[in-house]
């Protein structure tokens, strides 16, 4: 009933490319330990094409934030705070973010004025967190480890380059570009 051999339309229509490239994949070939892949380099990567595995990135980083990617409209941001800390209640005017959890336990707040954060949701790792423009947010680490993330700010909110390395040098940072 069915010719497999014949089924399908060859070259250039459809190629044999493998699912996965086997040998580099983190789950399979000669790396199936993810230990063994070579640590990613934090750095700003933009406005160039740039791709990485975020999840490996994310779980890399040590610093309260840093920049990897900042471009004309959009700008991803890496961040890992400490347990008991929190990222501190702010508000962005002009721009939508995006928050993941990759790692760690915590408590995001939100509401239309600094006295009036109605909105509040426990988060963990795969947590997806929206905060739309003119929103009062924060969010608060409430577990024993590390609470890593990664944040996008369409259009971005933080100068190219951007390393905090604790939220002291965060907030001593941004004074200097006041936003609110």
């Amino acid at each position: 009933m069915y010719q497999f051999p014949k089924m399908y339309p060859q070259f250039p229509y459809y190629t044999n490319v493998p699912m996965y490239p086997y040998g580099i994949h983190p789950y399979y070939g000669p790396n199936e330990n993810r230990q063994l892949q070579r640590r990613i380099e934090i750095k700003d990567y933009g406005p160039y094409p740039y791709v990485v595995d975020i999840e490996e990135a994310t779980e890399q980083n040590t610093t309260y934030r840093t920049a990897l990617w900042t471009g004309n409209h959009l700008q991803v941001t890496l961040m890992s705070i400490r347990p008991g800390e929190d990222i501190g209640l702010e508000i962005h005017p002009d721009t939508d973010q995006f928050l993941r959890v990759e790692q760690g336990d915590g408590i995001v707040q939100m509401g239309n004025s600094r006295n009036n954060l109605t909105f509040a949701a426990r988060v963990h790792e795969d947590s997806a967190i929206m905060i739309p423009a003119g929103t009062w947010h924060n969010v608060t680490n409430t577990g024993r480890m590390p609470l890593r993330l990664y944040s996008i700010y369409a259009p971005p909110h933080h100068p190219f380059g951007t390393v905090h390395k604790t939220k002291k040098d965060a907030l001593t940072a941004e004074r200097s570009y006041q936003w609110y």
